[in-house]
């Protein structure tokens, strides 16, 4: 008798993925949201917040482990400097000029569509700009002053810093450092392992997050500014299957449609969480055990990439911007369109880790080339929409770039990356009973000894 098909976890995250839509909707255009409501207190802000929110944290949790026990592991792993090196060029060039590039399609999209104009400037919504740091301060921050105050406050390049700087110091003891990589293996393998315990709840969290999002959002507000709308989703799915499926074409001759075809999971927790950090632990699992990844690799591009690397938010300057100039009748010119790439540019590295980066870089794009911060006001209605569908491009970004580098340095299993059932998991906690009563045997002889 045939065994039943089981189904694997992406089908389940996407089946989650779909129903929240629909029951999300529902909610929204039945008005069972009203404030107040058994609904919209106990299920929506209450149910689906809360096992959402429970789901977030917990792979936030995971992030600074596993990019530490990884990265020192990867450093280790690739044993030589030069090559480290090698990565950290490749890896930061590519990030800044496909970042480059989105900005610059995005710009060219909004222009040609003429959007904002004959919009009348008025809004009921405010925002006040925050002030981002100085690149200087960026640079000199990137070097914790305490190392455990980076990991607790999720300072990432700090923490790459630092796992970087351990790497290459136990590279530089030798081998009286063996057991002390030996024990970064084994937290490496514990981390993973605890990815895929949290990554078993995935179709449910993933179900909540996306209910509650529409349930809330709805339709109503794209209606009012369809034209941007539309232009934003346009340039974000031509850089997600033109751009940067050209781009690993070109430098790696790998099949654009392959890695599509398996990097579907990583899209979908980075629109359900809207965060790229926290979506870490899913990317790292999938460019290693379904792209071919090695960890030595994968451990410096991805987190590297989450912290510096935003395509999408790129995107969303570049369309924003001519939007509200077009409305306020502001002329850019071609000097202004230069200045907000170069801008959206430098702001990708300048305002990493700080919160509600998007809005952040999006005010200092304004004030450099003259535009009003309250503009911002007129798209803030419709940017948790935009935000979960510009990290899911911000993310498959990281993945590009960490496949490219990792076939240029010879790092790519190309079995693994074309092997269509690699690395593919039900989700399933399964426990193994030997091991089980290995560890048990372990435990208690640890015990006699200590009596």
């Amino acid at each position: 008798m045939d065994q039943p098909t089981k189904v694997s976890l992406t089908a389940k995250v996407l089946m989650g993925m779909a129903l929240g839509i629909i029951v999300g909707l529902f909610i929204n255009y039945t008005g069972l949201n009203a404030p107040g409501s058994f609904i919209n207190v106990y299920i929506v802000d209450g149910l689906f917040q809360v096992v959402g929110k429970m789901f977030v944290n917990a792979l936030k949790m995971l992030v600074v482990p596993l990019v530490l026990f990884s990265l020192i592991c990867g450093v280790c792993g690739i044993g030589n400097l030069n090559t480290l090196g090698r990565v950290g060029v490749k890896s930061f060039a590519l990030y800044i000029l496909t970042t480059a590039v989105a900005i610059a399609t995005a710009i060219l999209f909004a222009v040609t569509a003429g959007i904002g104009q004959g919009m009348q400037a008025s809004t009921d919504s405010s925002f006040s700009g925050k002030e981002a740091p100085p690149l200087t301060d960026v640079f000199i921050n990137i070097i914790p002053t305490n190392p455990i105050a980076a990991m607790v406050n999720g300072e990432m390049l700090q923490v790459i810093f630092f796992a970087i700087l351990v790497g290459i110091s136990i590279l530089m003891v030798g081998k009286k450092a063996r057991s002390f990589i030996e024990g970064a293996e084994i937290g490496n393998e514990v981390m993973m392992k605890m990815v895929t315990i949290v990554m078993a709840v995935a179709p449910y969290a993933v179900f909540a997050l996306i209910a509650k999002a529409m349930a809330e959002l709805g339709f109503d507000l794209l209606k009012v500014l369809i034209g941007y709308v539309l232009v934003l989703v346009l340039a974000l799915l031509f850089h997600l299957f033109i751009t940067l499926m050209v781009t690993l074409k070109v430098f790696s001759g790998l099949s654009p449609m392959r890695f599509i075809s398996k990097i579907r999971n990583v899209q979908v927790f980075a629109f359900s969480t809207a965060s790229s950090n926290a979506t870490i632990p899913v990317t790292m699992r999938t460019v290693t055990e379904r792209l071919g990844v090695n960890n030595s690799v994968a451990s410096f591009t991805v987190p590297f990439g989450a912290t510096i690397n935003m395509d999408g938010t790129a995107m969303m300057q570049g369309v924003a911007t001519v939007f509200i100039a077009n409305i306020y009748g502001v002329e850019l010119g071609m000097s202004g369109y230069l200045t907000v790439i170069a801008m959206a540019v430098l702001a990708s590295i300048g305002t990493a880790g700080v919160p509600g980066v998007g809005l952040v870089m999006l005010s200092m794009v304004f004030a450099q080339v003259g535009l009003p911060i309250e503009g911002i006001g007129l798209i803030l209605g419709v940017d948790r929409l935009l935000d979960m569908m510009r990290t899911a491009v911000n993310v498959s970004g990281d993945a590009v770039v960490s496949t490219i580098v990792a076939k240029s340095e010879g790092k790519l299993d190309l079995d693994v990356y074309n092997d269509p059932d690699a690395g593919l998991t039900t989700g399933d906690i399964v426990l193994d009973e030997e091991v089980e009563r290995e560890l048990a045997e372990v435990v208690t002889a640890t015990h006699s000894r200590l009596e």
